[in-house]
Formats: C-alpha cells, structure tokens, sequence
C-alpha cells in the first residue's frame, strides 16, 4: 500500500537568487472565448515564485490577457477562424517550450479538433516537466498512454469526471475509492495524480497525500486554473514533483479557506484566491 506523504518544508530563497533561480514556466492556455483561464493560470504562477511567465495563448485573446497578468511575458500563437489554437502553432510552442523549466498546458484552451490535435502531438514532442489539467486532459483522453511513454515528469489533474475519461470507469465516490483510483491511474501513466474535490488525493502511486484544507466556497469557475499556474511554479521550483504537487494543493486550498473567511461561503471567486495565495504561503510555513 502507498506510504502516506508529510507537506514539505519549503525551502528559504538564496539572497544571491534572480528571476532565472526561479524557474521559467509556460502557460499554453486561452482561447478568444475564454482568456480568463489563461489570466488565472498565469497568474497562478506569478503568486506561486515562478520568476517568469510566458503565456502561450491565440492572437486574438491576447488584448484581453495581456492587461489582466501584466507581470507575464507573451507568445501569441496562430488560431482558428474561432479563437482557438490550431495545428500552426505547434512549431512555435515547441520553441518556446525547449527554453522553459515546466510547461502547463489546458486551462481554456477549448476541445475544437485542431486544438486537439495539437496538444496530443505536444504531449508527445514535449521534453520537459508538464502539468496537464482541464481541456490539456480532455485533449488526451482518447490516447492517455501517450502521457506514460513520457520520460519527464508529468502531473495530471483530474476531477473524478476527467478522471473516469482517462480510465475508461465510472466516475469514482467515496474516499477509499478516489484514493485508489487515483493511484492505480498515477502507476499506470507514471505521472503525479492530483484527483480534485473533496479531500484532494496527490500521489505518485508509491506515495500518497489527502489534503485536508480548502472548502465548498471554492466550488466556482475558474480555481482549477489557478491550481495549475500554481502547480506549474513549484514544479519549477522543487526537486520532487509529488512534493511540488503536495505544496500547490495545500496551500490552494489554504487560500481557498482564507478567501471564505473575507467573503463567506458564497461570494468567494478564483481571482480571490490570487490575492489570498501571499497569505495561503505563510500559514503553510506555520501550519505545516
């Protein structure tokens, strides 16, 4: 049975340290119809430490991206006559990825056909560490073993409806359930698991984490994009990616409780838990 997994401490930054120490992450997110995923992850990202940000997002979503993560840097990629990203601008992603630490890919991206298809043939060319979430696992599910024959890190995160896609079952219940599904799903793609909701499970098949913070208020558009510009930076930033993984949830759902405490349990929205994740990181670093 997966040994149960301890939060890490994080480790104290180098006063010697620049941006670069930090990690380069590319956000490959976005479409015309929905560049505020694109705008959560990024900035998920920036709030996480990652010392930079490029976003990778169609041209015609880059007006609205752009002046919401003005911390970010850009790499606006050729899109179908609808806003999504197609086929072109594979070539350019793969460019761009070979300069990054940890590349996230799905957050609004869309499920058009050639969206699809490029992302199963990025996930396929991609040598680098990828946390795949949303619309990226969507992209994959009809050929998920493409995601195993990886030889870098790889974290995924389904909810139980991406997750029943990806392994061909039902959607899973209870916790003992979760909890395993999301092992044996982590040991068959050799890929870190984060299985969202209720008492996340974080494994890598041999370890295994369930969270214990974040709250029903949290239950609203767009905190999953977060989570994963979050995952992305600390990818970058730790050696152990299940340590990473362990990190991003936790202190996501830290914010989350946080965010509930300023706005209640029905106000709260994904760009509070933005401004809560500064906060999230300290009670971590005393709660842990």
């Amino acid at each position: 049975m997966p040994r149960s997994i301890v939060p890490p401490p994080l480790p104290p930054r180098d006063p010697d340290s620049h941006k670069g120490t930090y990690g380069r992450v590319l956000v490959v997110a976005g479409a015309r119809a929905m560049p505020g995923a694109a705008v959560l992850a990024a900035n998920g990202a920036l709030r996480g430490g990652a010392g930079l940000v490029i976003v990778a997002t169609p041209w015609s979503a880059l007006g609205s991206v752009a002046p919401a993560a003005p911390c970010a840097t850009y790499a606006p990629l050729a899109e179908s006559t609808a806003g999504f990203l197609d086929g072109r601008a594979l070539d350019p992603l793969l460019e761009r990825a070979g300069a990054a630490d940890v590349v996230v890919v799905g957050p609004g991206l869309g499920q058009e056909d050639g969206t699809v298809a490029l992302v199963r043939s990025f996930v396929r060319r991609l040598e680098r560490p990828l946390v795949l979430d949303a619309d990226g696992l969507n992209a994959i599910s009809d050929e998920p073993d493409a995601v195993a024959a990886r030889s870098f890190p790889t974290v995924l995160t389904p909810h139980p409806g991406e997750l029943s896609r990806l392994d061909r079952q039902d959607a899973p219940r209870g916790d003992e359930e979760r909890r395993a599904r999301a092992e044996a799903a982590a040991r068959r793609f050799g890929a870190v698991v984060c299985l969202k909701g209720h008492r996340t499970v974080v494994t890598d098949g041999d370890g295994t984490y369930v969270n214990d913070t974040g709250n029903p208020a949290m239950a609203t558009g767009g905190t999953g994009d977060v989570l994963a510009g979050l995952l992305g930076a600390l990818v970058a930033q730790l050696d152990d990616p299940l340590d990473a993984a362990v990190v991003a949830v936790r202190v996501h759902g830290l914010a989350g409780d946080l965010a509930r405490e300023t706005h209640g349990p029905l106000s709260v929205i994904a760009t509070d838990l933005l401004q809560h994740l500064g906060p999230a990181f300290l009670r971590y670093g005393v709660e842990r």
